[in-house]
């Protein structure tokens, strides 16, 4: 099976470039971040207190996250309940970069990832994929842009699904979440060592996903 790992921070194009490198592979994508967020989106709605870690790891095994495709469309499933819409709130996009540090929360999703990834053709993206959830896969892809261009993004995306926003306050989120993933203890964001660097501040997205489709060519031929 071919693997190829896309991590890189917060805001930085991870989804929207790996589902356009996927479909363009004909390979699945499996959206990681997606279901962290789920994961959070389910202990958010438990009340659990985000630096609780016993509370976490007591609660996060009664959580059942799929991913399915349904017309062509990756949907999220919490317990049955398709939750895409409710995933990347400002609180849920918070409570996963500070949940997704605990170790039983990463070890449950990280087995579905493996088997994932081990019976199809994939493209994983997240923050420690490459590093840590398929060490051996044949691509890998560090994607980064600055905090600035990154902010202005997640800002553009929220206006337009739910009309209001602070680029302030998300430029700090942004700053303060790179530092939480960056040094936390459990798999922090970095890149791998056979990662290659793709900075897709002054890039459109076709150009990252054409930069991106030739690295893997030329890595695993066409």
């Amino acid at each position: 099976m071919i693997n190829i790992a896309i991590d890189g921070p917060a805001g930085a194009g991870k989804s929207t470039i790996a589902k356009k490198v996927a479909a363009e592979k004909n390979y699945i994508y499996v959206d990681t971040g997606a279901m962290y967020r789920a994961m959070a989106l389910y202990l958010f709605r438990l009340g659990v207190d985000p630096d609780d870690s016993a509370a976490i790891s007591r609660n996060c095994v009664g959580a059942d996250i799929t991913i399915e495709y349904r017309d062509g469309v990756q949907v999220v499933l919490l317990d049955g309940e398709n939750v895409n819409d409710f995933l990347r709130t400002p609180e849920v996009s918070d409570m996963a970069s500070r949940t997704s540090v605990n170790g039983d929360v990463r070890n449950k999703l990280m087995e579905l990832q493996q088997e994932l990834a081990r019976r199809q053709n994939v493209v994983m993206d997240g923050r420690d994929i490459g590093t840590v959830v398929l060490p051996n896969a044949q691509v890998k892809i560090f994607l980064t842009a600055s905090v600035a261009v990154r902010a202005k993004r997640r800002f553009l995306e929220l206006m337009e699904k739910i009309g209001t926003a602070n680029l302030e306050e998300i430029e700090a989120q942004i700053r303060e979440r790179d530092h939480r993933d960056m040094t936390r203890p459990i798999a922090p964001l970095k890149q791998a060592d056979d990662a290659v660097l793709v900075d897709t501040s002054d890039m459109t997205i076709d150009e990252v996903v054409d930069k991106i489709l030739s690295i893997i060519d030329e890595k695993i031929g066409g």
